[in-house]
C-alpha cells in the first residue's frame, strides 16, 4: 500500500476539483491505471435488476476491448458486474472504496477486492483502522468522479447512492451518461433533474464516442442500451 497526494498522482488539480479532493489517496495495486486515459465510472444501484446487470456487463466489455479502464466502487449488483465483466474480457479496472484498503464492504466481494488490488489497482481516501461510516460512501463517489472523464449510471432509484456520483461529475464539468432504459423510466424523477445541469442519455455505444479521446470511436462496435 502507498499514499499519495491526488496533485502528485492525478496532475496540478484546478479550483473546482481541489475543493473536495481528499488530502490523500492510499493505493494497493497498478497506480499507472491512473496515468492510462481513458477512464469510465460504470455505477449504480446494489438491487439491480437482470437487465441492468446485463447491460453494465456489456458495457465494461465493450469499452475494454477498446483500450478504457473501467472504474467501480465494488458494491454488489451494478459495481460488481462492471468489475467482474472487465475482468473476465481481459481489461482493467479500478475499485475506489469506501471502507480502508484492510476492509472490505460488502464482505462477498473480499475475494474480488484482493484479486483488483493484487492486479489491477484499488484505491481509497481511507486510512488503515479508519471508521467505516455511511457518509464515507458519499465522500467515495465524489473521489471516484474527480479520478474519471465520464460517468455512466446504468440503473438507480431515486434514494440511490450513485446518484452522488452523477452530481459530482456535472458539477466537476465531466460528462455524465445516464443509460436509456433508466431515463425512459417516468417513476424516476431525478434523470430529467440531471439532464437539465447537463447529463446525457446513453442509447448506443456511439453516444460516449465524443466524450472518449480520438481513436477509440474508430473501433468501437455499436450496441443499444
Amino acid at each position: 500500500m502507498e499514499r499519495i497526494r491526488p496533485d502528485d498522482l492525478l496532475g496540478p488539480l484546478n479550483a473546482v476539483e481541489r475543493k473536495h479532493a481528499p488530502e490523500w489517496l492510499y493505493l494497493a495495486g497498478d497506480r499507472e491505471l491512473l496515468r492510462i486515459r481513458p477512464r469510465v465510472s460504470i455505477v449504480g444501484t446494489r438491487e439491480a435488476s437482470r437487465g441492468g446487470l446485463n447491460r453494465a456487463s456489456r458495457l465494461a466489455r465493450e469499452l475494454v476491448a477498446r483500450g478504457v479502464v473501467v472504474v467501480s466502487g465494488l458494491a454488489r449488483g451494478i459495481d460488481t458486474a462492471a468489475h467482474l465483466a472487465a475482468i473476465e474480457a481481459g481489461g482493467r479496472t479500478i475499485a475506489v472504496l469506501g471502507t480502508p484498503l484492510d476492509q472490505t464492504y460488502p464482505r462477498e466481494n473480499a475475494e474480488l477486492q484482493r484479486l483488483i488490488a493484487e492486479k489491477h489497482l484499488a484505491v481509497s481516501q481511507f486510512s488503515s483502522g479508519n471508521h467505516t461510516a455511511r457518509a464515507n460512501f458519499p465522500r467515495r463517489n465524489r473521489t471516484m468522479a474527480l479520478l474519471t472523464d465520464v460517468t455512466v449510471i446504468v440503473e438507480a432509484s431515486e434514494g440511490s447512492g450513485s446518484l452522488s456520483q452523477g452530481w459530482e461529475a456535472l458539477r466537476l464539468g465531466r460528462r455524465l451518461f445516464i443509460m436509456r432504459a433508466v431515463a425512459e423510466n417516468r417513476a424516476l424523477s431525478w434523470p430529467g433533474e440531471m439532464k437539465k445541469y447537463g447529463a446525457e442519455i446513453l442509447a448506443r455505444t456511439e453516444d460516449l464516442l465524443d466524450a472518449l479521446p480520438p481513436g477509440v470511436e474508430d473501433s468501437l462496435a455499436s450496441f443499444t442500451f
